[in-house]
């Protein structure tokens, strides 16, 4: 069991990221923690895990988490033994059956004379049975790198597991061992993760936000649902408070106009009776306190709603703002782009694929391309955009205009300002006010305009590509996106996914997150081996 009671993180600048979180994640139950970058997610697993310390509250749990974070090479000085957390063990082990039977290693040992068998079956489970003990990080891949993680848990048999986004670098053939694996597991389970195939295995979902934690008691699907209900509803709420403002308003002018109707209809009486002047202007004072009363009434009751009507705004999720607005006149569906008649590619003798590939990529298609890491993926798209010749055969390209969003963003200067960004793609002469109004379509207010772009995460330096595109604003025969999804969180993988459904062009998508290429209605796979 664990459980969190009161707990508060404090940045180093003395700012709070967490306010007391609390939760209980029951025995054998399997739970996701989800919610936008830079919430707190991975810090609130650190505080669990131990390796922070948390600024207030309890964690109780029955046992010691077992915690694999997110892998980004900074263990590659490690072995794969000390990444197991078996290689004291492992060394004492050898120490014995060399004949070095001390105390010292006896001890390290503690009677555990399976490790090394646990450790080759856990690495063949993973598929890493090639794996050397001693063999550094650096020599393998990032999915590679998370499976000797993953090992570890069947070494340890934890019962508390925490997760942070397991499968961001594991391919096809690794998620599915992921998703079997926390099926089978009778551990307690917390996984932070943006992978609704991984997310709709799970009991619970608890929601990350400024206002804490949500609980939403079914997998990821459920979760869904009701954020769909709470978000009509809220809709619903912004609309009738929209209406109440306008009546408010409405209510206020027409009390004023009556007033000022009133006090002029007074005045005239008074100046016909003769009235005297020191009592005018007492009556005149009476009747603009009397004005200045009602307005201060209207004021206060059109400030609440006002108040109320920017906090429902706030609330309301930021994908539906956001779209591409291409012009698609010129992008005809079903004209030949791009045609490989049996291409294939390498250095010297050797080639790159066991068979030489054949293909036709049509104007308006949605094509999915896969295969194994080191299969030739990124080979492949550079001879579509005609940055690589093939080695045999010939190919044929009709395309315009081609987008490749790489892993990395490469399109983006990381040393210019947001704005500056967006200005070096508008080809279209777009008036300084334009360019801030795009910006602001994509989520990047005032506050973004001159901040660095190397300081972004991965889902506003995708953002910031795709408002780029909307300022070039000439549609591409083809979009070209490598892993799209990884590094985003879920909000950021909605407004992806909203704005790539609005496009009418040729879309080529090179992922694993197979729900994320369900939701982008891919057509067709073109698969390398």
């Amino acid at each position: 069991m664990l459980i969190l009671q009161n707990i508060s993180y404090k940045h180093h600048n003395k700012s709070f990221l967490l306010e007391h979180i609390g939760f209980t994640v029951n025995n054998q139950e399997k739970t996701a923690l989800i919610g936008n970058n830079g919430i707190g997610k991975s810090t609130l697993l650190k505080v669990i895990a131990g390796e922070l310390q948390a600024f207030s509250g309890e964690i109780i749990t029955s046992s010691k988490p077992y915690y694999i974070p997110q892998i980004f090479g900074q263990y590659n000085d490690f072995t794969v033994a000390e990444v197991l957390r078996v290689a004291e063990k492992i060394n004492a082990l050898k120490e014995i059956l060399d004949g070095n039977v001390t105390e010292e290693n006896l001890n390290t040992l503690n009677d555990d004379w399976t490790i090394e068998d646990r450790c080759t079956n856990a690495l063949q489970y993973w598929q890493l049975q090639d794996l050397d003990l001693n063999q550094k990080l650096e020599t393998l891949s990032g999915g590679q790198k998370t499976k000797v993680f993953l090992a570890g848990i069947s070494i340890h048999q934890p019962e508390i597991i925490l997760l942070d986004e397991p499968s961001n670098h594991l391919d096809d053939a690794g998620r599915q061992l992921l998703y079997h694996f926390i099926e089978a597991s009778q551990s307690t389970i917390l996984i932070v993760s943006h992978d609704r195939k991984l997310l709709n295995l799970l009991n619970t979902v608890y929601e990350l936000s400024k206002n804490g934690i949500t609980v939403y008691g079914g997998n990821y699907d459920f979760y869904a649902t009701q954020k769909q209900i709470e978000n009509n509803a809220l809709d619903q709420d912004l609309q009738s408070k929209e209406k109440a403002l306008r009546k408010a308003k409405e209510k206020e002018r027409e009390t004023l106009e009556r007033q000022q109707k009133l006090d002029a209809r007074g005045k005239k009486k008074q100046e016909k009776s003769g009235v005297a002047r020191i009592m005018m202007n007492t009556l005149r004072n009476n009747a603009e306190n009397s004005s200045s009363k009602l307005k201060g009434v209207h004021a206060e009751k059109i400030g609440s709603i006002s108040s109320e009507l920017r906090e429902l705004r706030s609330a309301l999720p930021d994908f539906d703002q956001i779209k591409f607005g291409f012009d698609n006149a010129s992008l005809h569906k079903g004209k030949i782009l791009f045609k490989a008649e049996e291409i294939n590619f390498g250095f010297n003798q050797d080639l790159l694929w066991k068979e030489n590939l054949n293909f036709e990529i049509l104007s308006g298609e949605r094509i999915a391309l896969k295969g194994l890491n080191g299969s030739g993926k990124t080979t492949l798209i550079k001879i579509i955009l005609q940055k690589l010749s093939p080695k045999t055969g010939s190919i044929y390209s009709s395309t315009h205009k081609s987008i490749y969003i790489d892993q990395d963003y490469s399109l983006i200067n990381g040393t210019l300002k947001v704005y500056e960004q967006a200005q070096l793609f508008n080809s279209s002469g777009l008036e300084e006010h334009e360019i801030k109004m795009r910006l602001n379509r994509f989520l990047f207010s005032q506050h973004y305009w001159d901040k660095p772009c190397d300081t972004l995460s991965g889902g506003e330096k995708m953002r910031l590509l795709l408002c780029c595109f909307t300022i070039d604003n000439e549609a591409p025969d083809i979009i070209i996106l490598d892993e799209p999804t990884n590094n985003l969180d879920i909000q950021n993988i909605e407004i992806v996914t909203a704005a790539i459904n609005e496009y009418q062009g040729t879309l080529i998508v090179v992922s694993h997150d197979n729900y994320f290429l369900e939701q982008i209605d891919i057509q067709k796979t073109i698969l390398l081996s």
